[in-house]
């Protein structure tokens, strides 16, 4: 199965439950949610116009919305001849679960590596059973979409972005029938801005959450 990808990079996770580890960011393209402070619309529209080789979306993007086919033998070959060393992969987006995303998860996990997928919840998980799904529940954005009850419990990790106590409130309306025993729940400030912070700060500390920042926009890196 071939998927739109947007862009392909190695970095550092700069967020969530693998802050700070190496990671091959896979970032597909294509997203209907529609958040209105997405640092990455240029991955919501999958145009025909903007189709190009496999060699040219090995790259960072953040401008065009460009995209190339790969599947995962392709994205292996790709990771080789980059010279990429990570052994955690990140699927990102856009909205990744737009995709049946089993065949791609399940060939990178049996070429050794860790899988993780950043999702807004909004849309079915097809994955390999020992991927790491992140969804970071996207509420009432323009493009109309409700988070899954399904999602919610599929997920290991709920990163949720948080400016005031109302996205606290939707969060907890959220996980009123879902078991959070055993998932990391995670607050990350929107545009790291100090009331936010601070908010998020007070909440993780009063109900043992995890506090996110975005590390790697402290850090100018991709």
């Amino acid at each position: 199965m071939k998927y739109p990808v947007n862009e392909v990079f190695e970095t550092i996770q700069g967020e969530g439950t693998f802050t700070g580890v190496p990671a091959i960011f896979v970032r597909l393209q294509g997203c209907p949610v529609g958040c209105a402070w997405c640092d990455t619309k240029q991955t919501w529209d999958v145009l025909e116009a903007n189709k190009v080789s496999q060699q040219q979306v090995i790259a960072v993007d953040g401008t065009i919305g460009r995209w190339a086919n790969h599947d995962a033998s392709s994205l292996l070959a790709a990771f080789t001849e980059k010279g990429f060393t990570a052994k955690h992969i990140v699927i990102t987006g856009g909205e990744p679960c737009l995709y049946d995303l089993s065949e791609l998860t399940s060939q990178l996990i049996e070429a050794g590596n860790s899988v993780q997928i950043e999702t807004s919840g909004t849309f079915e998980i097809h994955c390999h059973e020992q991927v790491w799904v992140t969804v970071s529940p996207k509420v009432n954005m323009k493009g109309g979409y409700k988070v899954l009850t399904t999602a919610l419990v599929r997920a290991n990790e709920i990163k949720h972005p948080i400016a005031t106590q109302n996205h606290i409130d939707e969060l907890d309306e959220l996980l009123t029938d879902i078991d959070v025993t055993n998932k990391t729940i995670c607050l990350q400030p929107i545009s790291q801005k100090p009331r936010a912070t601070e908010l998020a700060m007070k909440t993780c500390i009063s109900r043992n959450w995890r506090l996110s920042i975005q590390t790697h926009k402290y850090l100018d890196i991709d």
